[in-house]
């Protein structure tokens, strides 16, 4: 088999949240045809006890345990440069060493980068295909992030996006193939690297259907009585500690003036104190880390996803119409998934309609809307690896971008 270079800023198994699980669905497809080097960062010490099953499924790996705290404080080094805070965040030495050990011994004929922050480790290395995943375009996150923080973080976050927006534009065309998580993201991406538009390929995230089925029973995990509605995410991340933020400080009081019974519950690791400071308001649940996410989504009256920053596609939310789960989300949350308001989900844009659409669902109303969103995850957002297959085999690079 051929030797392939798998390179990602998080390691990629287990598949508990968004990047972690578009990157193992890649890896494990890639592992069928090729010999993984797979190396990677841990920001988690829990997550390392995966590593020998990855060292099953690659032929070697490198996991370095990165601290957040401490990344933060190195990439500061780099305000008085040009150079984007993500690369000295990113930066590791032993990390290199081994990839460029691991190219030398191994001559990869493939080098596969899973997001834009990984990229400076292959830059130096020649393959017959590189290929870069930026998944969606994290430089449009950093404008967003600056226009919703006070000074000085949002001179910061404005530094940020402009650094990093050239270094994206440089790296597509430094790639053979840039994919991304949705037409519409290659498509916002070919607009800011017209340059590098033909390599520009789009490659939707998929559901495994399977595990995200709604005929699977679980315990129930609320109280007698309660009618929860559901957030799952990674709760230090900061979009999602907006989201839950917003939606309890400004639409769990419309909902309780109105609906008996309502619970809002978060659900997910690594809750921030801001996360936490919510479990003090009526009605808001913080569970910080649970074993498995699916009996809460299974058991949900509703699954919200209330996020007023995003990029990409949300896995939470396909995750939930997997489970024919009926959704309530903001435009931003459905950006990348062409979704119809009242067919596959609800859209509500403010407080007041994001409250009286979670409403209508809890007391009985849009029956249907469960059953037709897992129709459309099954019909439209299932795992479809054929692009990838035509990239890592060199063939019409041009003509899969215009696919």
């Amino acid at each position: 088999m051929e030797q392939l270079l798998f390179l990602t800023q998080r390691i990629p198994y287990p598949p508990d949240k968004g990047d972690k699980i578009r990157a193992w669905h890649l890896l494990s497809h890639l592992a069928k045809r090729f010999r993984i080097h797979l190396g990677c960062f841990c920001d988690d010490p829990a997550d390392l006890v995966h590593i020998p099953f990855l060292e099953s499924v690659c032929a070697s790996v490198c996991c370095r345990l990165l601290s957040p705290k401490r990344a933060k404080l190195k990439s500061l080094a780099n305000l008085g440069t040009g150079a984007p805070l993500t690369l000295a965040y990113f930066a590791d030495e032993t990390l290199r060493n081994w990839v460029d050990a691991t190219v030398a011994a191994q001559r990869p004929s493939r080098i596969f980068v899973f997001c834009s922050a990984m990229a400076p480790y292959a830059l130096p290395h020649k393959a017959e295909i590189r290929v870069l995943d930026m998944v969606d375009v994290d430089s449009d996150k950093w404008r967003q992030y600056a226009e919703s923080k006070p000074w000085p973080a949002r001179a910061v976050y404005a530094r940020e996006h402009r650094t990093l927006l050239e270094f994206e534009r440089k790296m597509a065309a430094e790639f053979d193939a840039t994919l991304l998580v949705s037409r519409a993201e290659a498509d916002f991406l070919r607009r800011l690297a017209p340059e590098s538009a033909d390599r520009i390929v789009a490659l939707p995230n998929g559901v495994d259907t399977a595990r995200f089925d709604p005929s699977r029973r679980y315990a129930d995990p609320y109280p007698a009585g309660v009618r929860a509605l559901c957030f799952t995410g990674a709760m230090d991340y900061w979009p999602n500690v907006d989201a839950v933020r917003w939606f309890a400080e400004r639409v769990m009081p419309l909902l309780a003036a109105r609906t008996s019974g309502i619970e809002f519950w978060i659900v997910g690791a690594k809750p921030t104190p801001v996360v936490e400071r919510l479990a003090r308001l009526p009605a808001v649940r913080v569970t910080g880390r649970v074993e498995d996410v699916r009996p809460y989504v299974a058991h949900a009256a509703a699954v919200v996803a209330p996020l007023q920053i995003a990029r990409g596609v949300q896995n939470k939310v396909l995750e939930a119409m997997a489970m024919a789960r009926p959704v309530v989300l903001t435009p931003q949350a459905g950006e990348g998934l062409d979704l119809v308001s009242g067919r596959d989900a609800l859209v509500a844009d403010d407080a007041e309609r994001f409250a009286a659409a979670v409403h209508e669902i809890v007391e009985g109303g849009h029956p249907q809307l469960g059953t037709r969103a897992r129709q459309r995850v099954l019909a439209d957002y299932q795992w479809n690896f054929a692009p990838l297959d035509e990239i890592v085999a060199g063939r019409a690079f041009a003509a899969a971008a215009a696919g």
